[in-house]
């Protein structure tokens, strides 16, 4: 037991020197009571994301104090994943005593971190992607108590927005009454929208930010849910950018050659 015991703590410390040797922000958390529902976060980062970057990741700021539901939508490729894992991470170091991978880190402890992320498709071909999302959600509601905290990660987007929308609703809106947190990320806009306007103060809603040129920097910040995710800014990364429209008198006539 105190092999394995040292094995963690110079595991602790050998991942603290890894961050720290590339000028990663790390912190001291400060748990809070269960009931206190807190999550205040400063800077806060994926480690794991930040030790394959050449250079530093992009931390978040955070302020989730005494809202249960922490609702994530918005542009593509913006870092709503990478957020949602920094908060599990996060709240995982914190409870196993660790340092956190931000400058600062309060939140409230949870009886226990569950996740609910989208799979790729079962090569054995016994079942659908809604089957499998839905038989992985039975299991967790099996096991999942009042204090704990789930991460939903695009779930039920395996199915058309309508039904994907309802399922993901009638599942949220249960967890919450049972006393459970929930973070979710979702390009769903129906399941969005309908929180958005049904839970009022009681959550939180954050989009990642987006220049004009579409450009993302990766950060989160709060705001109502929006019917379109940019899916044409990836089109023109991966493309090319469009071609200028012609101002000719034949384009304008519609006359081609």
């Amino acid at each position: 037991m105190l092999r394995a015991e040292l094995a963690f703590y110079i595991g602790c410390l050998n991942l603290r020197e890894s961050l720290v040797g590339v000028d990663e922000p790390v912190c001291v958390p400060v748990p809070l009571p269960e009931d206190k529902l807190g999550l205040t976060a400063r800077g806060l980062y994926d480690p794991a994301l930040s030790l394959r970057l050449a250079g530093r990741a992009v931390g978040n700021d955070v302020e989730a104090d005494g809202q249960r539901l922490v609702m994530i939508t918005g542009a593509n490729q913006g870092g709503k994943s990478t957020f949602l894992r920094s908060v599990g991470v996060a709240q995982l170091m914190m409870q196993c005593g660790m340092f956190v991978a931000a400058e600062s880190f309060t939140a409230s402890i949870s009886a226990g971190v569950f996740t609910h992320f989208k799979r790729e498709e079962d090569t054995t071909m016994e079942k659908g992607k809604l089957d499998e999302e839905l038989s992985r959600m039975r299991d967790i509601a099996g096991e999942i108590s009042p204090g704990c905290l789930l991460l939903g990660n695009e779930s039920f987007a395996s199915t058309n927005e309508q039904e994907g929308s309802e399922i993901a609703r009638q599942i949220i809106r249960a967890l919450l009454d049972s006393g459970i947190r929930v973070f979710f990320v979702t390009h769903l806009f129906d399941l969005a929208h309908s929180l958005y306007t049904g839970k009022g103060d009681s959550a939180l809603f954050l989009r990642p930010e987006r220049r004009e040129d579409g450009q993302r920097t990766f950060r989160l910040l709060p705001g109502e849910p929006l019917s379109t995710s940019y899916g044409p800014d990836l089109y023109w990364r991966i493309f090319g950018t469009p071609e200028p429209a012609v101002s000719s008198p034949q384009a304008a006539s519609g006359i081609r050659r």
